[in-house]
């Protein structure tokens, strides 16, 4: 009996995908389950998880379309089945995925008579369409229809407003959730005497990633967000300790990086052109540079120290962490 309660209290959480499937395109299906939980622990776990799966995971979706040729957005155009709104709507329903920081332009530049769908759209060479037959427009007639788009990557969803409004310019609806619902529900039993539980969870996405992948980045996301407090007392004594030695305007070794390796270098490769994606970064220091619109070597160096710790979630440990790396990569130039 005590050997059997022994190897209960060790058993490490595990957690399996039992069920998994394509309905469509634009429609995956995950179930997972995780066990063993102890009284309540599932609970926390399923919410906090299904809030961040529907609002803090990044999508992609057109967020503008421009035409010259649109005098409002009621209106219609002779040769083509849809009205203006109705095209809109239909922008506003592709699907795409991406790994974009910042806005981009996309276009359509379609002939008819024929269907445009959204294999039609051209799009940067970093997005790409997961229903290549989605609708957009009919056109019945030998016209061209051009229109000018923009692509955002962001999370949420965003209203549009009419102030934004300009001239052949008009916002979309954008709906940036990738997940597109997801539930949990537990399941108790008992072993020995302890009360277990088993979380069973249920995601539905859009199919700009799958249901795994969604839950990957909603527990990496919900691990980011709880990583300040366990550093909080960390933090506070390493700022006293240093605030005074943190305000250099540049790193120190900017000058030897440059003299020391790139002179040396005949390609003299400049730093502009390396990109923090070569560098081997931990995932929580990638994210807060982009999110910074930090993306090369040569954007840190020019950073002072005081700036960088001034990034949300960034941490004098990342800083220590960069400058290792950067020394270590001057290889790689």
């Amino acid at each position: 009996m005590i050997r059997d309660k022994l190897k209960v209290s060790t058993k490490t959480l595990q957690w399996k995908c039992v069920e998994s499937r394509v309905d469509s395109k634009r429609l995956y299906y995950g179930r997972f389950i995780l066990s063993p939980l102890m009284k309540g622990q599932a609970d926390t776990i399923g919410i906090a998880m299904r809030r961040i799966l529907l609002g803090e995971i990044e999508g992609t979706c057109i967020t503008r379309a421009k035409s010259e040729k649109i005098p409002h957005e009621y209106s219609t155009i002779v040769g083509i089945q849809e009205s203006i709104h109705e095209i809109l709507m239909n922008l506003k329903d592709v699907v795409l995925r991406s790994n974009l920081y910042g806005p981009r332009d996309a276009s359509i530049c379609f002939k008819g008579p024929g269907f445009l769908t959204a294999q039609d759209i051209i799009l940067p060479p970093s997005v790409e369409v997961i229903d290549n037959t989605q609708h957009i427009a009919n056109l019945t007639e030998p016209i061209n229809l051009c229109i000018e788009l923009q692509i955002e990557r962001k999370r949420g969803y965003r209203i549009k407003t009419l102030n934004n409004i300009q001239d052949g310019s008009y916002t979309i609806d954008a709906v940036f959730m990738p997940v597109r619902n997801a539930n949990h529900s537990i399941h108790s039993f008992v072993n020995g005497t302890e009360k277990q539980e088993i979380l069973f969870f249920e995601i539905w996405t859009n199919g700009s990633l799958t249901p795994k992948e969604a839950l990957y980045e909603a527990s990496r996301n919900l691990i980011d967000l709880f990583i300040p407090f366990l550093h909080a007392e960390e933090e506070k004594l390493n700022f006293e300790n240093n605030q005074n030695k943190i305000t250099s305007p540049l790193f120190t070794f900017h000058d030897r990086l440059v003299k020391d390796k790139l002179r040396k270098n005949k390609k003299e490769i400049p730093l502009k052109s390396i990109f923090i994606d070569q560098l081997e970064l931990p995932p929580r220091i990638y994210n807060c540079l982009k999110k910074s619109e930090i993306h090369t070597v040569f954007e840190i160096l020019n950073k002072s120290q005081e700036d960088l710790l001034k990034i949300e979630h960034f941490r004098v440990e990342d800083l220590k962490n960069i400058l290792n790396i950067l020394q270590i990569e001057k290889n790689f130039v």
